[in-house]
């Protein structure tokens, strides 16, 4: 026999003990909504400042709105870290703050139930929850935050963008000049536009009711589309001609050719966990090794501690009977932000070699050390085992 045949039965009571149950799905099933609510109402709320950055950038640099959607983009990963922890706690919180005035906490618990095995599918989705963080912080974010800096840098350096004044006369080039009655929106629309242009070895005098300056959308040209215009030619040596047009697209100038940005690896938050221990190990010098160290042990504590979060919420969602207000949900926030500002305080002494790893690592041992003592305090756990411990010193005694 072999020795999968010898332990065939451990091994089937052991799929058999996490197999989910049907209040497992129960309670999975109940956490979904106000999880998916909670992480859009979370992101929706962080990316808001950004939006307004990049809002401010689209109009100064006439740029288009695939520049704004490429930048929108790059920044999910980041502050979808910072939304998966809260978003959990919230969602927890709401799930076992119901069922704890709707009683349904009391029923399982007198049909032989504790707190601790009602958790027990929170704790599975907060394992899932670090896993997919381990690998956002290790993986994807350093890879997001290079796309963002590389797309804003060009953004930022896209050329030639005239800032028009109304009847004022610009050259963007040599061989052409404009003027326009009325200028918009940072002068970009313009209104009653006339346009003298030489090039090609003619004369052209162009008149446009309304006109939109813009780079185009490969980032090459400064293009200014015209709508309802006359085109009066004249090359010399034949009779002036005179075209109308609804709509029509002259080129301004070629935008300025922008330097190459720089390779990915400049910075510690570029760099994905493997390529960060690969450095350390090879000692690699383009890196401070205690700004790569830090940031190594930065990511592994806040992906540790996502899995205690459920603990945190649920101890904080159980409130006395017939207690209507709870204190509990604020509570939860204050020390997930304060542990959170607490571990980047930590991560910026390791990072100038002020302090050791241990300033990261003690507060992560802190708030799961709380996380479990506060479940195991609601649960009635501390006082089981008190009674175990007080029952054989009663029994030596009589």
């Amino acid at each position: 026999m072999t020795f999968f045949m010898l332990n065939a039965p451990a091994i089937r009571r052991f799929f058999q003990r996490f197999r989910p149950t049907t209040l497992d799905r129960y309670l999975i099933n109940q956490v979904v909504p106000p999880f998916t609510i909670a992480l859009a109402v979370v992101m929706t709320a962080l990316l808001l400042e950004r939006l307004l950055v990049l809002f401010n950038l689209l109009a100064e640099g006439n740029n288009n709105l695939r520049t704004f959607v490429e930048l929108l983009t790059t920044l999910l990963p980041h502050y979808l870290g910072l939304a998966i922890p809260a978003a959990l706690c919230v969602s927890v919180f709401a799930v076992m703050r119901r069922m704890s005035q709707n009683e349904e906490i009391d029923a399982a618990n007198s049909s032989g139930l504790s707190l601790l095995r009602i958790t027990r599918p929170y704790i599975h989705l907060g394992l899932v929850l670090g896993v997919i963080s381990f690998l956002l912080y290790g993986f994807i974010q350093p890879h997001a935050r290079y796309d963002f800096r590389a797309a804003f840098y060009f953004a930022s350096h896209t050329g030639w963008s005239p800032r028009l004044q109304p009847r004022m006369f610009a050259r963007p080039s040599s061989d052409l000049t404009l003027v326009a009655e009325d200028v918009t929106q940072s002068g970009s629309e313009l209104k009653n536009v006339f346009i003298h242009d030489t090039s090609d070895h003619q004369e052209r005098n162009i008149t446009a009711r309304k006109g939109h300056i813009r780079i185009a959308s490969d980032g090459s040209t400064v293009q200014l589309d015209l709508e309802d215009g006359i085109i009066v030619s004249d090359s010399g040596d034949k009779p002036p001609s005179l075209t109308t047009f609804q709509h029509s697209t002259r080129y301004l100038t070629h935008a300025s050719q922008t330097t190459p940005f720089r390779e990915r690896g400049d910075d510690e938050r570029e760099l994905t966990s493997p390529e960060l221990i690969s450095k350390i190990v090879r000692q690699d010098g383009s890196i401070s090794r205690p700004h790569m160290w830090s940031e190594l042990h930065f990511r592994l504590a806040r992906s540790l501690t996502i899995p205690f979060i459920p603990l945190l919420a649920t101890a904080l969602a159980m409130a006395r009977k017939r207690q209507r207000n709870n204190a509990g949900l604020p509570i939860a926030f204050i020390l997930m932000i304060g542990f959170d500002h607490i571990l980047q305080f930590g991560h910026s002494m390791v990072a100038t070699r002020q302090l050791s790893v241990l300033v990261i690592w003690a507060p992560a041992l802190v708030f799961i050390v709380l996380c479990v003592a506060l479940l195991l305090y609601r649960s009635g756990t501390f006082l089981l085992w008190r009674a175990r411990w007080a029952q054989p010193a009663r029994t030596r005694q009589a």
